[in-house]
């Protein structure tokens, strides 16, 4: 399923056949059996603490039985006030197991539930970008807490509710069959009857509860997308439209939900009836056998209540079978997430890069497409070699590869055909985490997190001390503007750092990769977003940033790019031009109409 609910693969994956789709399965359940084999002791504590509270359950009919056949004469006084004491024993037995089992049960499902969505996050995290370039991270989110949350309503109560009222009910079976095998002969006859609708229901019960789901999950992608870009939003006053589109979402997902709980509702119905239905009859019938003489008072009242036992037991079972096949569907899809293999994978046995690193990379007849766009060529044929310490700058039209590069060199993707190399190793035979160990990255858009200034700094470097990023700012010209903050380098900076201009945001960025301290500097449009001035004090501290490390720059603003050591120029997935500033300015060819469109203008 996608997470779309367009019947498209979630990243890719195959949408189940509708056949498939439509079978009561509660297998997706069985992925939690390694989560519980995690707290075997605790598990094996509600399960000891479930089966008591149920049997002292059942003995509280054969008490019943005893006090109504030996009658409530002054000679049973004393044997009713001893059957008394030993309820009172009984009901604090069962108010303590019944105690427990809540405990150990509610405290099991939170922990089962708290390592799900550690599982799946920290799954997602590493997924490769070809899984992002199709997945909403809204609706990712919801995964994470809707569908966990529903799974926590099911291990932490509906299951232990099941449990309970199925030894209940297989309890009281058993004990009618003690107590009256003629009058079980006719429940027995009744169980098919009740449990065919179950069934049918229940499957019923699980589609429309996974559809809610689906669509619930849809309209949270909706609003995180929304809610992302709200100045844009309130920017072209489309908020009535927005409201338009995500009630129509909302009002989706109502209908699905709403449809479950009918099913659900039926479910419930028609079991309740046919069980208490089926008991009447049978307290019909065994009433006409005590007439008869056939069965004492207290057998029949010991019956009846061993019927009500399984009769509720089996009633209870119809209600919260369909929390279960709910919380079925939403296991489901939080497995298919953590079924969802990175196509960036380190190798079986990882060839280890050189330390020191140099930053030597080389392209050699790279050919790439993304797989969102497998006909859109990008790269053709693309090849060249920058070497340890040079400062090589990439330039070109729009969408002529360059920051395709920038992917291959940190391995986002692998290309279709050709290699790419860092430091003489071929980056598919290297552990991907070891590669992009050794690269900073300044990016075109900057990203900074809901955090303090410090620690997106320390992003960089997660066991950077104090110091070191307060002169990594410094190289970054970061350092002045952070002493203005509120708080200085302890300043909260809101989601998306939305309370720091574009400058400022840049130069967090920067300061990061400059307090990374790694061999290769890669800075995509490093300086876009700079006035003047910071431009100035930034392009200085990036000099001497590049100058102890090899350089990767990507640039549309070629001033930026003059005193790299060497320039590429790139147009629609091939190098048309390569040269230095002065050289491809005197060639005539499309740097040299690029440079003289930038500079007339400026």
């Amino acid at each position: 399923m996608d997470i779309s609910s367009d019947g498209r693969g979630l990243g890719g994956s195959t949408a189940p056949a509708p056949a498939e789709k439509g079978r009561a399965r509660l297998k997706p359940l069985a992925g939690l059996v390694p989560y519980i084999r995690r707290y075997t002791g605790r598990a094996i504590a509600a399960l000891i603490a479930l089966t008591v509270a149920a049997l002292t359950t059942l003995l509280v009919p054969v008490a019943l039985r005893r006090m109504i056949d030996f009658g409530f004469s002054d000679k049973a006084v004393q044997l009713i006030d001893s059957y008394f004491a030993v309820m009172i024993a009984v009901v604090a037995v069962l108010a303590v197991s019944s105690a427990l089992r809540y405990y150990l049960v509610t405290t099991l499902g939170e922990r089962i539930v708290a390592d799900l969505r550690n599982d799946v996050f920290a799954h997602v995290t590493r997924l490769s970008m070809d899984f992002f370039d199709s997945a909403r991270s809204g609706e990712l989110i919801s995964r994470l807490t809707a569908d966990t949350t529903q799974i926590k309503s099911a291990v932490g109560a509906s299951v232990s509710i099941a449990l309970r009222n199925l030894v209940l009910f297989l309890g009281g079976a058993v004990m009618m069959v003690v107590t009256s095998p003629r009058l079980s002969l006719f429940v027995l006859v009744a169980i098919p009857v009740i449990v065919l609708p179950l069934v049918g229901f229940g499957r019923a019960v699980r589609k429309r509860g996974r559809a809610a789901q689906d669509t619930l999950a849809e309209a949270s992608g909706y609003a995180n997308e929304l809610i992302g870009a709200v100045r844009v939003l309130q920017a072209f006053t489309n908020e009535a439209l927005a409201s338009l589109r995500f009630k129509a979402a909302v009002e989706e997902a109502y209908d699905a939900a709403r449809g479950a709980t009918k099913a659900r509702g039926i479910l419930t119905a028609v079991t309740i009836f046919l069980v208490f239905a089926s008991v009447v009859m049978v307290l019909w019938i065994g009433a006409q056998d005590v007439l008869a003489q056939r069965m004492t008072p207290g057998t029949l009242g010991q019956f009846v209540l061993y019927a009500v036992f399984a009769a509720g037991g089996l009633g209870e079972l119809s209600q919260v079978w369909g929390e279960i096949a709910q919380a079925s569907g939403a296991a489901e899809r939080l497995f298919e997430l953590l079924n969802i293999k990175s196509k960036i994978t380190a190798p079986p046995q990882p060839v280890k890069l050189p330390v020191p690193g140099r930053g030597a990379v080389t392209f050699r007849d790279v050919r790439f497409s993304y797989p969102a766009r497998p006909l859109a060529g990008v790269l053709d044929g693309l090849s060249f070699s920058v070497k340890p310490g040079e400062k090589l700058a990439v330039v070109g039209p729009s969408g002529a590869g360059k920051s395709t590069i920038f992917h291959l060199i940190l391995r986002f993707y692998d290309p279709q055909t050709g290699t790419v190399s860092f430091d003489g190793v071929d980056v598919t035979q290297a552990d991907p985490a070891d590669l992009r160990s050794r690269i900073a990255l300044v990016p075109q858009d900057p990203v900074v997190f809901a955090t303090t200034v410090r620690e997106n700094i320390r992003f960089g470097k997660t066991d950077a001390s104090d110091e070191e990023i307060a002169r990594a700012a410094e190289a970054a010209s970061a350092a002045e503007f952070i002493a203005r903050l509120p708080q200085g380098y302890d300043t909260q900076l809101g989601e998306r750092g939305i309370t720091l201009s574009g400058g400022q945001r840049q130069r967090i960025a920067i300061a990061r990769a400059i307090l990374r301290e790694a061999p290769l500097l890669l800075l995509d449009e490093a300086t876009s977003s700079l006035d003047a001035e910071s431009e100035t004090l930034v392009q200085q501290a990036l000099e001497r940033l590049m100058a102890s490390r090899t350089s990767i720059v990507i640039a549309h603003r070629l001033a930026t790019v003059q005193s790299c050591d060497r320039i590429l120029v790139v147009d629609r997935g091939k190098i048309v031009e390569e040269g230095t500033h002065a050289a491809l300015t005197a060639s005539g060819g499309l740097y040299a109409r690029l440079a003289k469109l930038q500079f007339e203008q400026a």
